[in-house]
């Protein structure tokens, strides 16, 4: 597949940009239809919602805000009313909105909307629609014909989900952020313009297309708003990640001499597969968030897994044929011109990967000790996690939402943002007045309100002394479920918003294990077929475990204990939204999974063919530890630009994940995978025969040389011997004992043919493909210096041949 996309390039090409662009044309004629849906079948909240709806038939529109207030004097001053009741009217008479409920009539309840000091006062306004239906345009004529009326000692605000939809980041900059931190990272890593450009081209196809085809589906299913944001975080993160592994394939098989298609042929039948693997654990941890049976998640399921797909055929299809138009530009000018004059590479990874990787070997119980302190330190926090919700409270300072939800706190009291509405069925008046004098004497209680029956519904307004996402409002809720309404004598329910998120909460809890336990467990197996051992699923899975710890520890440090919170633009500390942890874990156990892929894939792969553990392990984490730590720059990059999305889930998500990813790539996968894999030894991949002979067989990297190409004898360290074959590896050494770097070895047979030929790496190391077992010559030879030869015989298992060289000839041991 990928030849025929780099020989058929212009129309792989052309029908991805048809795509994106048909796909964009029909998605914004459309529009989206995003909706929010955090209620629980079988919940109270929802139950006292449902009644609610039954006494208020046609209410379901959204409910806005326009608060004032006056510097000196009073709302009820006749210059203020001047100014504020025109602009009333103004609003009300707007096509799209129901009702504005101000203070100055002589309607029920007018009075109440002005606070005791009589310097603050409100005015409710219906929308006829749901806050996601609402026009741009009509939010925004609300926000400015309110704002008008301000000035000389007089602030207008206005508050509401409508208007809060308008104040969010301009579309796209939090991406445009990503990309280019990204496109920074990249061309650092490849010293090529073009080569920089072909990972951020795949991510923004597979993203656009992801974020239209978003649109689309909001339409027949329910999308929350949130969801097309986390779609294009996730897609951005892994599309430009697994076209950078690919590209970087590309570009080592070239630098060893590959003509370009043949090329693109072995860095998908190499990376490729990995990504593809990759791709596939990455959706099936977001499939696990369908376990936790929460509608609201359904839809972020399905965004950010189209999004992850759309991503990865990207990457397979469209890459190699962008690959093909580049053909050798694809390498700097700097390794071109060398490949021109030097001629093709033959060395493998050297430099601070490979000292690195020797260093792990040397003192893994150090590494160890000093890699478990540092995640026990960022992971103690979680241990205070407390799940609820955002609110406008927690929206930036300048935002007019955030100033509404300030004033209303400010001249009403801080529960005065989250009321709880208690509702009841058939219930007696005096029933009905036992709850309201009970609930008065609640401490907990700053005002309770028994308003007008409705539709056989009784309806009681409690107004808690404490804000919406204070524990103690949650203890609130707590004692009207449990003991005014059954010791009044009422069958009733708690609804309202903050009691809607606080069930939220408390389903996420419940269902959480099962969740975790699902996607741990679906990880584990597929890394048991993959890589045919016990242990390294078990070492993943409790890896993915510690950086979801670590990493919801900074999280709680940050976000509910505010530690450095200004440092990102926010002033106000809360609890964890309920949703959060479960998105977060299912892209964390994804993204972790990718590099655990990609890492130990080059070690099972050392592994087949030597049978030595340390050699496996240092190889592998010294072949991959450079692209690892580049990916993960990458992510963090993408993740931390989310930041300015001025979405609060977002932030929190984005900032969350930067840490995890720091944490997995940079303390766990390049220092405490690799440590306790060099202490475990041969244990590393062990696995009983009788489940060997049952699992079926699943190849995550294929061979670097396709079958059919390369020259022969073009033998390449890491390059599996035929069936059949052996393997002669070892060290070169001085007579010092110290390591020959760049010495050139080869494998011949008794005929002088050239079956293979590497280079040794920093630490001396070398690994060479024997055909079959049988006696062959070993050569040796040191730059400028002359070869030295010995014979040697192979058997059914790797030979061991360490070469030490002396100015008279090398010795073999």
């Amino acid at each position: 597949m990928a030849r025929w996309c780099y020989r058929h390039r212009l129309v792989v090409l052309v029908l991805w940009v048809g795509v994106l662009f048909g796909v964009g044309a029909v998605g914004t004629s459309a529009g989206s239809d995003y909706s929010n849906d955090f209620a629980l079948p079988g919940t109270d909240s929802t139950r006292a919602n449902e009644l609610l709806e039954k006494a208020r038939p046609g209410g379901a529109g959204d409910a806005g805000t326009v608060v004032w207030r006056v510097a000196d004097g009073s709302v009820r001053d006749a210059d203020v009313r001047s100014r504020i009741e025109p602009a009333l009217r103004e609003i009300a008479g707007m096509d799209g909105i129901g009702a504005v409920n101000g203070p100055y009539g002589d309607e029920p309840g007018a009075a109440a909307r002005i606070s005791e000091d009589g310097r603050t006062a409100y005015a409710e306004v219906a929308f006829a629609q749901r806050a996601n239906s609402v026009p741009t345009e009509l939010a925004e004529a609300v926000v400015d014909t309110a704002g008008a009326a301000a000035g000389d000692g007089l602030r207008v605000e206005v508050g509401g989900e409508a208007i809060a939809r308008i104040q969010q980041a301009t579309g796209g900059t939090s991406e445009l952020v990503g990309i280019a931190a990204a496109a920074v990272v990249l061309f650092l890593a490849f010293g090529s313009f073009f080569a920089m450009l072909l990972p951020i081209v795949v991510a923004v196809f597979g993203v656009g297309i992801g974020l239209f085809s978003t649109m689309l589906l909001s339409h027949g299913t329910g999308i929350p708003d949130l969801a097309p944001l986390l779609g294009s975080l996730v897609g951005l993160g892994v599309g430009i990640d697994y076209a950078l592994f690919i590209v970087t394939r590309h570009r080592r098989a070239l630098l060893q001499g590959e003509d370009p298609v043949t090329s693109v042929g072995v860095a998908l039948n190499t990376a490729g597969r990995a990504v593809v693997f990759a791709g596939a654990t990455v959706c099936i941890a977001l499939a696990g968030m369908l376990v936790m049976n929460l509608r609201f998640l359904d839809g972020v399921v399905i965004a950010t897994t189209l999004t992850v797909v759309l991503s990865v055929l990207a990457a397979v299809t469209l890459l190699p044929a962008l690959l093909g138009f580049l053909g050798p530009r694809v390498l700097s000018r700097r390794q071109r011109r060398r490949l021109a004059e030097q001629g093709p590479e033959r060395g493998a990874a050297n430099g601070l990967a490979v000292r690195w990787s020797a260093q792990v070997q040397r003192r893994p119980r150090s590494l160890i000790a000093l890699a478990v302190v540092a995640l026990t330190l960022l992971a103690l926090p979680v241990l205070s996690l407390r799940l609820g919700a955002t609110d406008h409270g927690n929206h930036p300072e300048d935002q007019t939402t955030r100033q509404a939800y300030d004033l209303l706190a400010d001249g009403f009291g801080p529960g005065f943002n989250g009321p709880l509405i208690v509702v009841a069925e058939d219930a007696r008046p005096d029933a009905v007045r036992r709850l309201t004098a009970r609930v008065e004497g609640d401490e907990g209680v700053a005002r309770v309100v028994a308003l007008p029956p409705a539709g056989g519904v009784s309806l009681v307004q409690v107004v808690p002394t404490t804000s919406p996402q204070s524990l103690d409002t949650d203890r609130l809720i707590d004692r009207l479920r449990d003991d005014h309404l059954p010791q009044a004598g009422v069958d009733g329910h708690v609804g309202g918003v903050t009691a809607v998120f606080k069930d939220f909460a408390e389903k996420t809890g419940e269902r959480l294990p099962y969740f975790v336990a699902a996607i741990v467990g679906l990880g584990f197996v597929l890394l048991l077929i993959a890589f045919r051992s016990l242990l390294v699923p078990l070492t993943a899975a409790v890896m993915n475990l510690v950086a979801a710890a670590a990493s919801f520890g900074v999280v709680v440090a940050v976000f509910q204990w505010g530690w450095g919170l200004e440092l990102i633009g926010l002033d106000r500390s809360g609890p964890i939204s309920a949703f959060l942890p479960v998105i977060m874990l299912s892209l964390l156990f994804g993204l972790s999974m990718d590099y655990q892929v990609f890492l130990v894939s080059r070690m099972h792969e050392e592994w087949m063919h030597t049978k030595d553990n340390a050699r496996a392990v240092r190889v592998g984490l010294a072949e991959t530890s450079r692209v690892i730590n580049s990916a993960a720059l990458i992510m963090i990059c993408v993740f931390l630009a989310f930041v300015l999305s001025g979405d609060m889930q977002a932030v929190v998500a984005g900032f969350g994940l930067a840490v995890a990813v720091a944490v997995d790539a940079f303390i766990l996968r390049t220092a405490l995978v690799p440590a306790l894999m060099h202490l475990m030894g041969r244990s590393n991949w062990w696995l009983p025969g009788w489940l060997d002979r049952r699992l079926p067989h699943l190849a995550v990297e294929g061979s670097e040389t396709p079958s059919g190409t390369g020259p022969a004898g073009a033998g390449r360290s890491g390059v599996a011997p035929a069936a059949g074959g052996s393997a002669v590896h070892g060290f070169v050494r001085t007579v010092e004992g110290g390591p020959v770097a760049g010495a050139v070895v080869t494998l011949r047979s008794l005929d002088g043919d050239t079956l293979d030929r590497v280079r040794s790496l920093a630490d001396g190391s070398y690994l060479l493909a024997a055909p079959a077992p049988g006696a062959y010559v070993l050569g040796v030879t040191e730059e400028g210096g002359a070869e030295h030869t010995r014979r040697v015989t192979t058997g059914d298992g790797p030979l061991v041949q360490d070469v030490e060289l002396a100015e008279d000839g090398a010795d073999v041991h």
